[in-house]
């Protein structure tokens, strides 16, 4: 059994003209429920191997969070910034087997999509939600469309 966890990255900030979609920064909010997020995670007894970010500015800032909660390191994954489904779910494919417990962080529509995709399941998906999807696999290879059961969906303001 393996658990995918997929998260938005945090709210990001708009204020700065002129500034890269890829280089945005998370905004106080975000800023505040990345942390809170990733140690409600860690004190629910979520047992987190191995973090994947997207290399945008805001997601890795996410990731970080998480990574710190966890005591691991963030490991970077150009192909999740502003990736579709299926290449969301390519990469979680590519996870090592080593880690039972994952997390992919990165954006929407990708990630609401990658969700469905691999449970069937149409979830509301605000910044920095995870949705935590069990798939009865022995190795991430065997990770397809329709392999996963959505177990639950957390929010900031759950």
């Amino acid at each position: 059994m393996k658990t995918l966890l997929l998260a938005r990255h945090a709210k990001s900030d708009w204020d700065v003209a002129g500034l890269r979609d890829h280089d945005r920064p998370l905004n106080a909010r975000g800023l505040r429920d990345a942390p809170a997020m990733a140690r409600r995670l860690r004190d629910e007894g979520v047992s987190l191997q191995r973090v994947v970010s997207s290399t945008a500015v805001r997601a890795r800032r996410t990731a970080e969070e998480y990574a710190a909660a966890f005591a691991l390191p963030v490991v970077e994954e150009p192909d999740l910034y502003a990736a579709h489904a299926a290449r969301i779910l390519r990469v979680a494919a590519a996870l090592p087997d080593d880690a039972d417990v994952a997390m992919l962080v990165g954006h929407n529509p990708g990630m609401t999509d990658a969700v469905a995709e691999l449970t069937g399941s149409w979830v509301e998906f605000p910044t920095c939600a995870v949705a935590e999807c069990t798939i009865d696999i022995g190795s991430w290879a065997e990770l397809i469309e329709g392999s996963g059961r959505l177990r639950r969906l957390r929010t900031p303001h759950d």
